[in-house]
């Protein structure tokens, strides 16, 4: 794996390397007359000297998030994105954490993920009692498949909230950090636009009342206004004017 890792690697820094190394002079030409453009001609140069020690600018914690991967923004560097790596493993690589470990360490800051891919086409044909029959017995809380959508939904930056109604329950991807407008939005941009209220219950709380109805009864359920922050796996009703 760690040949594959540094060719894929080497692969991307160079296409970066190639991106800097073409943007420098016009920054340089635009910076002279655009005074925000200082800044940006000397996050690039720093991502050269980055790029041409041989590291992503990922593992040196640049990203789209932060400020000089803002400011990195318009050239598009893939060594910005978030990186997860996925180990297609045999089943006593699966079950060795030391092996795990090491494999982890190659690939730092970036998330890596086991899996085996013949026991993974096994549990899709497996009712749910013997998959976890067979993931108890190589020490696996959940199938790699299962750990893959987490993580890489997690790496993305991404979560999710829930509506439920007599006609459906439905699962809602925003963004980390989105407000219960912003959240309201992805359904319609009239929920956004006329947004009022939302009314919130936690998935845990949902599961231990059993309805939406106990919820309420219990005192599970809230009222939020603009500024919430939602959170992952929160179940709500909108409250809205058109």
């Amino acid at each position: 794996p760690k040949d594959d890792i540094e060719t894929i690697n080497t692969e991307l820094i160079l296409a970066d390397l190639q991106s800097v190394e073409k943007a420098i002079p016009r920054l340089t030409k635009e910076s002279r007359l655009q005074k925000e453009k200082v800044a940006v001609l000397a996050a690039v140069e720093d991502a050269r000297k980055i790029l041409e020690s041989g590291q992503t600018l990922f593992a040196a914690g640049i990203t789209a998030a932060t400020e000089k991967g803002k400011l990195l923004h318009e050239l598009h560097l893939l060594t910005t994105k978030p990186f997860l790596y996925v180990f297609n493993v045999d089943e006593d690589e699966l079950v060795d954490e030391d092996f795990k470990n090491e494999q982890r360490a190659l690939v730092a800051p970036a998330e890596a993920i086991f899996l085996n891919a013949k026991i993974e086409s096994e549990l899709i044909e497996l009712d749910d009692d013997e998959a976890l029959e067979l993931l108890q017995s190589m020490g696996q809380e959940e199938p790699g498949l299962a750990t893959l959508g987490r993580v890489g939904f997690d790496t993305l930056g991404l979560q999710t909230y829930l509506t439920a109604g007599p006609k459906e329950a439905r699962a809602w991807t925003i963004k980390k950090g989105a407000t219960a407008p912003e959240a309201a939005g992805v359904i319609h941009t009239d929920f956004q636009k006329g947004f009022i209220k939302a009314e919130i219950i936690s998935f845990d709380d949902l599961v231990e009342t059993g309805s939406v109805a106990e919820a309420r009864a219990k005192g599970k359920a809230r009222m939020e206004g603009k500024e919430y922050v939602m959170q992952d796996g929160d179940v709500v009703e909108f409250r809205f004017n058109v």
